[in-house]
């Protein structure tokens, strides 16, 4: 036989036998290794992380607000020309170099409560959010599992088609022997290789699916496209452990849904943190006390010391009369002018004289403010409601979810049975065929119309296992919040 008579066998055989060296050639992941390949590289959750981080900084700021605040400062001036002496207040007309420096200090004493509502709606909030983080991790895993599961479907797939083209190609020989000996006519070697390019297309489009579902595993894993991924497969994909239909019952299922899956529990968290943010808007409106503190001092080189050096003028002033008896005296009294020496006072003593500190409260009781603060607690309270909604709106799609995936289980078991059953009638079928055509009873036509009838009982066969053993994992998917194969 002339292989290049027909390009679809050659294609599909090749394609064969390049996927055979290479799952040769390299490891192979098992889903465990997918997991937790995917938990640490998956986009999604490394999203969710920067989330929840950012609310970790949050809370961590609104604890850390509770701080009395304290700041310091230092200035600097120069003025020349008429300007107020720093040291004396008054005005002069020279150039003046001057520096302050100060710490001030703020506290608030009480606020009704404010900042600890804050904190405690950041908490839940941080809280939501590691939750959220769990469902990331949760349906990442999940998600792995169902390409893992879809990359076996496709190769179980393969495997199949391959089994189809090898039993066509031994058909077409042992019908060119016949045809060469005359035993049949050439028509039934036209019909098995038309019977073969089928096959091939058919093998060649089941590889084709198993490239686009490890393309999309890799996708998951934010593995790169040309890193090579080849899935371990299982020895027998029936032994996977799966519950009985009577261990996931949809209401048992809900129930436990209902108490560890992680979205519900963020939605409980975060319908407390709107109530706590509701409390901390609705504080804003009461009065609150802040106690405040100041240290100052200030240097000018203005500020002069005078020292007297020497005696400029003496002058004889007169402070008084005294009379004594008819007689009127004048008193007099030296009076001194002398000649200063001016020096600037070092910085430590202005440093020193110039020292003051503060200390105050106050009371700031908001009156009106453009009815911000009634306007935030209504928004909030509105909050509480939609968070509330959100909540129950997640139990209801939940509840949905799990009597849907019951129902698709119960449904999937019994497509299996059946599609087991289809395959043994087909079998049975195939080999009286079989016996038939070699004895020459049964024309080509026939033969591959049987034989077709049986590889498709077996691709539904095995379309149906694997997808009863999603719907099972599902299942238990939702109870558990893990999965296993």
């Amino acid at each position: 036989m002339k292989l290049s008579k027909y390009p679809g066998c050659v294609l599909a055989i090749c394609l064969l036998l390049a996927n055979t060296v290479a799952t040769k050639a390299q490891d192979t992941w098992s889903l465990q290794r997918s997991v937790d390949y995917a938990l640490a590289n998956n986009i999604d959750i490394r999203q969710q992380s920067v989330q929840k981080r950012l609310a970790e900084l949050t809370l961590k700021q609104s604890k850390l607000v509770q701080i009395p605040t304290l700041s310091g400062g230092v200035n600097g001036n120069f003025a020349n020309g008429r300007s107020i002496d720093p040291n004396t207040n008054s005005f002069i007309t020279s150039a003046v170099t001057s520096y302050s420096a100060g710490l001030s200090a703020g506290a608030n004493i009480f606020n009704f409560f404010y900042q600890q509502n804050v904190i405690a709606s950041n908490k839940y909030n941080y809280q939501a959010q590691d939750k959220l983080l769990e469902k990331a991790r949760n349906d990442v895993a999940f998600n792995i599992a169902t390409a893992f599961l879809q990359i076996l479907l496709n190769t179980e797939q393969v495997h199949i088609s391959e089994v189809q083209v090898k039993l066509t190609m031994d058909n077409l020989a042992n019908t060119k022997k016949l045809v060469i000996a005359g035993s049949v006519p050439e028509s039934n070697q036209a019909d098995l290789e038309a019977q073969l390019a089928t096959d091939s297309v058919t093998l060649v489009n089941a590889q084709n699916q198993v490239i686009q579902s490890t393309l999309q595993m890799k996708a998951l894993l934010n593995l790169s496209f040309d890193q090579p991924y080849v899935p371990q497969i299982p020895d027998n994909i029936a032994e996977i452990p799966l519950p009985r239909l009577d261990e996931v019952d949809p209401e048992m299922v809900y129930s436990a849904a209902n108490s560890n899956n992680p979205l519900i529990k963020a939605d409980q968290l975060l319908v407390k943190s709107s109530e706590r943010s509701y409390a901390a808007y609705r504080a804003q409106m009461y009065p609150s006390i802040t106690a405040s503190g100041q240290a100052y001092s200030s240097y000018a080189n203005s500020a002069k010391n005078a020292t007297p050096v020497s005696i400029k003028t003496v002058e004889d002033v007169q402070i008084g009369t005294v009379d004594v008896g008819a007689s009127t005296y004048k008193v007099y009294t030296k009076s001194y002018t002398y000649n200063y020496e001016f020096s600037t006072i070092p910085l430590s003593t202005q440093l020193d004289n110039n020292f003051k500190q503060t200390l105050g409260l106050s009371l700031n009781i908001p009156i009106l403010n453009g009815w911000t603060y009634r306007t935030n607690m209504q928004k909030a309270k509105l909050n509480i409601e939609t968070q509330k909604l959100t909540m129950e709106k997640d139990n209801q799609k939940l509840r949905q979810d799990i009597y849907t995936a019951h129902a698709n289980a119960v449904s999937a078991i019994q497509k299996y049975y059946a599609a087991s059953r289809g395959v043994d009638a087909s079998q049975k079928a195939y080999d009286f065929a079989t016996k038939r055509f070699d004895l020459g009873l049964m024309n080509t036509i026939d033969y591959i119309t049987t034989q077709s009838k049986l590889f498709n009982a077996q691709i539904n066969k095995v379309s149906a296992q694997y997808d009863y053993i999603f719907k099972m994992k599902l299942l238990e998917f939702y109870r558990d919040q893990k999965i296993a194969l």
